[in-house]
């Protein structure tokens, strides 16, 4: 099972600025529990996602991977071009949305003019991986046309260009049930799509959490991601109590159903109470 933790998305929504040596120091702890995928920094615009201005630092500071993944968010080819002159970095995720509107919101682009965008992204990732976070995978707030045979179809679409690594379905707006993510892996398996290349992105209410997971491990899925404590996610969603799936809530899970990771488990209940401490100090 591939678990990615994912502290860029539990910190970007942070008010205050974390400062840099912090951040690498939670990071090394992490490293040292045996995570072995971090969605870690993201090289956007610090006018849009200013705690994330520190990302040279911040890979600089970090041993090489070493078999490891070290992950990114790109925005668009100025993103992709920092980050290929970034030290230590082996993935970029760059975020395609299902959905026009937050398409046009978060990368100022339409769904149409995002395809070659993603073309030339991945003809010039060179040495890095690429990733691509499926976003509103699940449903939209805008009344945008969503089923699960539209997300089944972008990722037909997006398993024949050349250059991808994998795919991460996600649930941007957190309105995705046990139901929903049955049905969508089914449609995507219907194509011929699911495969080890899929993973999932789930936000959810802790008391949902583990039922998701289970869908997920039924339909085959051998990806997925979350946040120790839960934290980050979905600011669209509403309810404060949706967030990251909780790492220390889901890796136990996983090792109880057969799907044990490399992390040391006994670290975790250490780990989550310094990412909550974060939250504290800087949200």
């Amino acid at each position: 099972m591939k678990w990615v933790e994912c502290p860029r998305d539990s910190w970007q929504g942070f008010a205050r600025f974390i400062p840099t040596e912090e951040k690498v120091g939670y990071l090394l702890g992490l490293l040292e529990a045996d995570f072995q995928s971090l969605d870690l920094t993201s090289f956007v615009s610090p006018k849009w996602v200013p705690q994330h201005a520190d990302a040279e630092a911040v890979l600089a500071a970090l041993p090489k991977p070493e078999g490891r993944e070290y992950l990114a968010i790109i925005g668009n080819p100025k993103g992709l071009e920092r980050a290929r002159q970034a030290p230590h970095l082996t993935t970029v995720g760059y975020p395609f949305s299902i959905s026009e509107t937050f398409q046009r919101k978060n990368l100022n682009l339409g769904i149409q003019e995002s395809w070659p965008v993603l073309e030339q992204l991945l003809a010039e990732a060179g040495r890095l991986r690429f990733v691509v976070y499926l976003s509103m995978a699940f449903g939209n707030p805008y009344g945008d046309t969503w089923e699960p045979g539209l997300t089944a179809q972008f990722v037909q679409r997006m398993q024949q260009m050349p250059g991808l690594s994998g795919i991460v379905l996600a649930d941007t707006y957190g309105v995705a049930t046990a139901q929903t993510i049955a049905d969508t892996l089914q449609a995507v398996a219907r194509e011929g799509g699911l495969d080890e290349k899929i993973g999932l992105h789930l936000h959810s209410r802790p008391e949902h959490t583990l039922e998701k997971v289970a869908v997920a491990l039924q339909a085959g899925v051998c990806w997925l991601e979350g946040a120790l404590g839960g934290i980050g996610g979905c600011p669209f969603a509403g309810d404060e109590l949706v967030g990251n799936l909780a790492t220390e809530q889901v890796l136990p899970y996983l090792a109880q159903h057969g799907h044990p990771t490399a992390i040391d488990l006994d670290r975790l209940a250490e780990l989550s109470g310094q990412a909550l401490l974060l939250r504290t100090k800087y949200a």
